[in-house]
C-alpha cells in the first residue's frame, strides 16, 4: 500500500525504493514480486518488468507469475515466448484456466493476421491449432464457463452455427446450472435470425432460471418495443435488485424520452454493481446524449474511482492488446463507442 501510495502519488522511484526494501525483508512473498512487477510494466519498463518475473518463475512461483510473464511477452509482441512461457505454465498448473485460455487467443490472433494477409491455409491451421488448445483446456477444467464459450464461438465461426449448438447444448448438460451457457445459445440463434429458436430457448432458460437477471435483461430486448414494458416489470418481480435488468429498464425509460427517470436507473444500476464497466459506460453515453457537462465529469470521477474490470464489453476492449494500458476513462470512452456502433446496427436491423 505503501508503494502504491507513491506511484499514485508519481514518485516512482520512491515506490520503488519501498519495493526493494519489502523483498529484502520478505523475499519469499509472491505479492510484492507481482506489485513490483506492475509498476515496473505499467511504467513502461518492460524489461525490468521481464526480469523481476524471471527471478520469480526461477523461485518457484504460482501460476500468476507464468500468466504475468505470458502476457508482457504478448505486448512486446514476441510470440515463441509467449508461446513458450505458455507451454511451461501448463505443464506445471494444467488446472489454471486462463493460461489455456490465453494459448488459445494467441492461436486465433495468430489466424486472424493470416485472414488479412489471405493466407487462408495458415489461418485454418491456427484456428485448428485453437480448438485443440481449448478442448485440451476442457478436459483439464470441465466446468470453465469462458472456454465452453471460446470453443462455441470458434467452432461457429469455423463450421457454422450448428456445430456451435452441439456444443453449447454439452456445455450445459456438464454446467447444468449455468444461465450464461443459455444465454450464449439464444444469442448464436439470434445472430443467425433464428428469432423463433431464440424465444423457444429464452422461454426455457427462464423456467430454469426464474430469477436470472441476465436472462431477463435479454429477454426485455427481444420483444418488439410495445411489449417491453410489461416484460420488464416481469422481470422487476422476479429480481428487482439485478444491474443487469435495472440497466436494462434505463435503456427502456431512454428511448421513450423520460429523461429523469432514465437518470435515476443506471445510476442504481452503478451503485449495485461498480464493478461491471459496460453500465459505466451505458450512464456516461446517457449524460453525452443529454449535454449536462457537470453530470458527465460526475461520471467520469466515480468511474476512474470505481476501477471497473468486469462487463462484457468493458473486457472485450480493456484485454486487447493494444488497450493494455489505456486508463479508466479511455476504455470507458471506447466502450462508449462500440455501445453506439451496436445501437445503430440494432436500428438499421430493425428498418430492414
Amino acid at each position: 500500500m505503501g508503494a502504491k501510495g507513491k506511484w499514485l502519488a508519481g514518485d516512482v522511484p520512491a515506490a520503488r525504493a519501498i519495493l526493494q526494501e519489502a523483498y529484502a525483508a520478505i523475499p519469499n512473498s509472491e505479492e510484492i514480486w507481482l506489485a513490483a512487477f506492475k509498476l515496473e510494466f505499467e511504467n513502461h519498463e518492460p524489461e525490468r518488468a521481464r526480469m523481476l518475473l524471471a527471478k520469480a518463475r526461477e523461485r518457484g512461483g504460482t501460476e500468476r507469475v507464468w500468466l504475468k510473464s505470458a502476457i508482457v511477452e504478448r505486448e512486446l509482441g514476441n510470440i515463441d515466448e509467449e508461446r513458450r512461457l505458455l507451454d511451461e505454465g501448463l505443464k506445471l498448473f494444467p488446472s489454471f484456466f486462463k493460461l489455456w485460455l490465453m494459448l488459445g487467443q494467441l492461436e486465433e490472433r495468430l489466424g486472424q493476421d493470416s485472414k488479412q494477409h489471405e493466407k487462408h491455409e495458415e489461418q485454418l491451421e491456427h484456428l485448428k491449432e485453437a480448438k485443440k488448445v481449448y478442448e485440451s483446456g476442457l478436459k483439464n477444467c470441465p466446468n470453465c464457463i469462458p472456454l465452453w464459450l471460446s470453443l462455441a464461438k470458434l467452432e461457429e465461426e469455423m463450421n457454422g452455427l450448428s456445430k456451435a449448438r452441439a456444443i453449447l447444448t454439452m456445455a450445459r448438460k456438464k454446467n447444468p446450472q449455468n444461465p450464461e451457457l443459455w444465454l450464449a445459445a439464444v444469442r448464436a440463434e439470434l445472430k443467425h435470425g433464428n428469432k423463433k429458436e431464440a424465444d423457444i430457448l429464452m422461454a426455457k432458460a427462464l423456467q430454469e432460471y426464474p430469477n436470472s437477471g441476465i436472462l431477463w435483461a435479454m429477454s426485455i430486448e427481444m420483444v418488439p418495443r410495445p411489449q417491453r414494458k410489461s416484460k420488464s416489470m416481469d422481470a422487476l418481480k422476479k429480481c428487482d435488485h439485478d444491474p443487469h435488468v435495472i440497466a436494462a429498464v434505463a435503456k427502456l425509460f431512454w428511448h421513450d424520452r423520460k429523461v429523469d427517470k432514465a437518470r435515476t436507473w443506471p445510476n442504481r444500476a452503478v451503485t449495485l454493481a461498480p464493478d461491471i464497466g459496460d453500465f459505466w459506460a451505458l450512464y456516461y453515453k446517457f449524460e453525452l446524449q443529454h449535454e449536462t457537462e457537470d453530470n458527465q465529469k460526475e461520471v467520469l470521477k466515480r468511474c476512474v474511482a470505481a476501477e471497473p474490470k468486469h462487463g462484457e464489453k468493458w473486457q472485450a476492449i480493456s484485454k486487447a492488446v493494444e488497450n493494455s494500458h489505456q486508463s479508466a476513462e479511455a476504455i470507458l470512452k471506447k466502450v462508449v463507442v462500440l455501445l453506439g456502433k451496436e445501437e445503430n446496427a440494432a436500428e438499421n436491423g430493425a428498418k430492414q
